[in-house]
């Protein structure tokens, strides 16, 4: 199983569509479509989230309750999961991190992050929007540093791409392949006890 995660409107389906010439479901807002959403591929389940985070015109009480379904999804199929695809809109997402920052809590993204890296699952950051940043450097190191990956880990952590215009793609297939064989160990039980508690606790 693959899954790809992330805030709301940030390329998942479309992504998603590019990598594999599948569309899925999806609802006509953000927050409308709630459940996972699955597609077959080569022989892998590909995983489309709700997404996360704040979505516009939808109930607060709505936001909470996708957040928690993600977390728990994830939970329980941990052991099933052999790679994640987190998708970030790379032009807006150091903006929005640093607001979260300057309100003294952990930006969405990172815990997010965190959250999946704690749990062993393997995980990429396809940093969207490739033909919107001014600075893909400076962008990608932003983004390293504010979610702990050291530079050693970076380029085959982060991948830069567009998934609108299909930018880059070869570079994420490659990197997906190189992790799905790569494997990876098992979390203990305790650690997947602990790792959700709090997560995602606020929306933006």
């Amino acid at each position: 199983m693959i899954i790809f995660a992330g805030r709301s409107n940030v390329g998942k389906s479309t992504l998603i569509f590019r990598l594999t010439g599948k569309w899925v479901k999806r609802g006509k807002r953000p927050g409308v479509t709630r459940k996972p959403t699955e597609v077959n591929w080569r022989g892998k389940i590909i995983v489309d989230m709700p997404g996360f985070g704040f979505m516009s015109g939808v109930p607060k009480r709505v936001q909470e309750k996708v957040k928690d379904e993600i977390v728990r999804f994830i939970e329980e199929k941990a052991d099933e999961i052999e790679l994640a695809v987190l998708v970030v809109d790379g032009k807006a997402a150091p903006e929005i991190i640093e607001r979260w920052e300057k309100r003294g809590e952990i930006p969405i993204d990172v815990e997010f992050y965190q959250f999946l890296r704690e749990l062993n699952i393997p995980t990429i950051v396809a940093v969207n929007k490739l033909d919107k940043i001014k600075n893909l450097q400076r962008t990608i190191n932003f983004l390293a540093e504010k979610f702990g990956v050291p530079p050693s880990e970076i380029n085959e952590t982060f991948v830069p791409i567009s998934a609108k215009f299909g930018k880059n793609l070869d570079k994420l297939r490659l990197t997906m392949e190189k992790k799905l064989k790569e494997g990876r160990e098992k979390p203990s039980e305790n650690l997947k006890d602990d790792v959700g508690d709090g997560l995602l606790d606020s929306v933006e």
